[in-house]
């Protein structure tokens, strides 16, 4: 099937028993067993519930893989994930990693005994320099967030499989419709559910998928053992959210394009991040492993006092932490998305306190615009 279809027709089948289009909404936390010496398919909400199961299914079904899990959160997909390590082995992460992901790695996991080495992924020279007799795994983000940058997926994970090693891929800007990255040569996509997938600003949640049924049972494991599992109610929020995730990217990516020439275009604008502009410097990777530009960018400003005016003065997108909803974002990842970053971590890889991420919705682009220029032009 199209991408389009297996939305709607690749997940649960129309309930046998009444026809119903929607998959049922579960809200047990226990099951009743007939035997002692077999118990049923379910048994306690936390080690599986028939909704998240549903969902789980269909995000493995999208992403290609053989295992998809769902989670509480972006956070507990990501950091669940991190527990597939020890203390003493080390990780090669891409060096404007989100930062709360570069929070736990730096704080809890430090702690914890997992050592980490930042690179500028995007070259893949540095990725292989930075691998050690004791790594375990290269993480990484493309496009990368807030800075946009591109990894190529196909060297990269040519590479850790020359090493042995585990490549992650946190997939969340281009969701399983514009980027696959298990099919890619990848290990293992995360994603922040919260953003794209569910796509309505009305749910936290978190998924991982495996390409390795293997690598699955034991991510599976860590799931049920630490118990970050997203409740039923929220899978069938997301279940009906998939539903249109083609028809949202697509309008998103297409407003996206046309702001993204609007604001090259003005003087106050320093610079503009998006993978879809011929100079961008992944351009043509991004092309190559992807089939869109998405509808997340970055751009700086000319002065702080002009930053500040934006994000307090307009009034279509909102200004607010996260990103992917119908509505557009306008975020201020210096004290946003990368405030657990400490100042001179944030500078020295080009978060600027004049960048500013918008995450475009569904709105009239020309509205945007209007909205945008009155504020930076009036």
């Amino acid at each position: 099937m199209k991408f389009a279809t297996q939305l709607i027709h690749g997940g649960p089948a129309v309930d046998p028993e009444y026809g119903s289009l929607c998959h049922p909404l579960y809200h047990s936390s226990t099951f009743a067993q007939q035997s002692m010496d077999h118990f049923g398919r379910f048994d306690y909400a936390r080690s599986g519930n028939p909704t998240r199961e549903a969902l789980e299914e269909a995000i493995a079904s999208l992403e290609g893989g053989s295992t998809g899990l769902a989670f509480a959160s972006g956070m507990a997909a990501i950091s669940s994930t991190f527990l597939l390590f020890s203390p003493g082995d080390h990780l090669v992460v891409c060096e404007d990693v989100y930062g709360g992901t570069f929070r736990a790695l730096s704080t809890l996991f430090a702690r914890w005994g997992l050592t980490v080495t930042f690179v500028d992924a995007t070259d893949i020279s540095a990725i292989g320099a930075a691998i050690l007799p004791h790594t375990k795994a290269i993480y990484l983000e493309t496009p990368s967030n807030p800075l946009i940058k591109i990894t190529d997926l196909r060297q990269a994970a040519a590479l850790a499989k020359r090493h042995g090693l585990l490549t992650i891929v946190d997939n969340t800007f281009m969701t399983p419709y514009l980027q696959r990255p298990l099919e890619l040569g990848c290990d293992i996509v995360l994603h922040s559910g919260t953003k794209f997938l569910n796509g309505h600003s009305d749910v936290v949640c978190g998924f991982a998928v495996t390409a390795d049924p293997e690598v699955g049972k034991r991510l599976q494991f860590i799931q049920n053992a630490f118990g970050a599992v997203l409740g039923p109610q929220d899978s069938w929020l997301v279940l009906r959210g998939l539903k249109t995730l083609k028809v949202r990217m697509e309008q998103s990516q297409s407003a996206a394009g046309q702001i993204v020439q609007w604001l090259e275009s003005q003087q106050c604008v320093t610079k503009v991040y998006y993978p879809g502009l011929p100079s961008h410097p992944g351009f043509q990777v991004h092309r190559e492993q992807a089939s869109g530009a998405g509808a997340v960018l970055s751009f700086e400003l000319e002065s702080y006092i002009l930053t500040k005016r934006l994000l307090e003065g307009v009034k279509l997108c909102a200004f607010a932490v996260s990103l992917g909803g119908v509505e557009s974002i306008l975020s201020y990842p210096a004290r946003m998305s990368h405030a657990s970053m400490p100042a001179e971590e944030r500078e020295a890889r080009g978060i600027k306190d004049t960048l500013v991420r918008l995450s475009v919705g569904l709105e009239d682009p020309a509205d945007l615009m209007a909205d945008l220029d009155r504020v930076l032009n009036g």
